[in-house]
């Protein structure tokens, strides 16, 4: 027997308040950007849950028009949280070729989950965090860029619920970056490769036991890997954005040991993608443009653990427009050949869209 499910959810409230100054001044040689802000947030999201039988369907020989059985609630809660961050940041120009900016953030959450059926509140916390980071930037010459950050982030997980209806920790994650960007052919291409670790921890998942309704936390996921980016106009109206991944996604830290050394849910190891367009300059075609995509993503794993995979798959978009004045006119086609792939984030596994067509009007003013 299945289920089908019903969720009427009472207006959520979601208020956001920022507030920044920045300025400059300068300590002897060194020319201070300074950054300071404030933000104020509440959110709040609440939810009845009505849950139906549901005859099986078979794939082979379908029967349809089937109708639920009656529904009954099966879990109404409300979740909410007051944040206040406040972050400060110093761009620091040391020299004309080489800048560092050190900073940070402070964030205090107040979270609670209330029992709407009993007006109850189940659990309140409150978590906080400081989060400082550091970049640095240096220039050898005028078309060549080698940089460095270090980041860190603070999450907190306010709208997921457990099956002991205990409120998550945040997640928190950690980022080294190194790369290196290139201009060439007279500042008409730039190149940019970059070399990145990610860690995550107390990252969701779902619930292996409820996969629909619930959330688990995992220990820590680690993401490392290469990034190339091409980008520019070879000749005039020639324009090309070219990227490279290679990404090595996987659970590091976990109390089930049989998750340790998966790769996560919904990332391919290798993916990459191409899009050119060509717009006439000149004549009685000037404005009319061409463009031309490809997609490709290695296969990708559906789950944690691992279980099974979907296929890599390699997509073609296309584009027609025609530019006039402040006047555009586009048709875009994506998945031009109608290809069968599958959309992956590790809740949920479903069939992309197909052969899709999108026509555009725009004026600028």
């Amino acid at each position: 027997m299945g289920g089908i499910f019903s969720d009427r959810s009472p207006t959520p409230l979601n208020a956001y308040l920022q507030s920044e100054v920045s300025g400059k001044f300068n300590t002897g040689s060194l020319r201070h950007n300074i950054l300071v802000g404030v933000e104020l947030a509440r959110f709040k999201y609440g939810y009845d849950v009505f849950e139906a039988p549901l005859a099986p369907i078979n794939i082979f020989n379908p029967v349809y028009g089937a109708r639920p059985g009656a529904f009954t609630l099966s879990f109404a809660g409300e979740q909410g949280a007051d944040n206040v961050g406040i972050y400060l940041q110093d761009l620091v120009e040391l020299s004309p070729n080489l800048k560092i900016a050190v900073g940070g953030r402070f964030d205090v959450v107040d979270s609670f989950y209330k029992d709407r059926p009993t007006n109850t509140v189940v659990n309140e916390q409150t978590d906080s965090r400081f989060s400082p980071r550091v970049g640095i930037v240096y220039q050898p010459n005028i078309s060549t860029s080698v940089y460095f950050n270090w980041t860190n982030s603070f999450v907190p997980q306010i709208f997921s619920r457990s099956r002991t209806n205990e409120q998550f920790k945040p997640e928190i994650g950690e980022q080294f970056e190194v790369g290196l960007k290139q201009n060439l052919f007279d500042d008409r291409i730039s190149a940019t490769l970059a070399f990145y670790q990610i860690t995550r921890q107390n990252v969701l998942t779902p619930d292996p036991v409820d996969r629909d309704n619930f959330s688990i936390q995992t220990g820590e996921q680690r993401s490392r890997g290469i990034e190339l980016d091409v980008a520019g106009e070879i000749i005039p109206g020639w324009k090309v954005i070219a990227t490279y991944a290679y990404t090595n996604a996987e659970v590091t830290e976990d109390n089930n040991l049989n998750l340790i050394g998966d790769r996560t849910a919904g990332v391919p190891e290798h993916s990459t993608s191409l899009w050119t367009t060509y717009e006439f300059q000149r004549g009685n075609l000037q404005g009319l443009g061409f463009g031309l995509g490809l997609v490709y993503a290695a296969e990708r794993e559906v789950s944690l653990p691992n279980t099974f995979t979907v296929p890599s798959y390699l997509r073609t978009d296309a584009s027609v427009f025609y530019r006039r004045n402040n006047y555009k006119f586009g048709l875009n086609f994506k998945n031009l050949f109608d290809v069968k792939y599958y959309e992956v984030d590790g809740y949920s596994l479903l069939p992309a869209a197909p052969l899709t067509v999108l026509g555009t009007v725009s004026v600028e003013f």
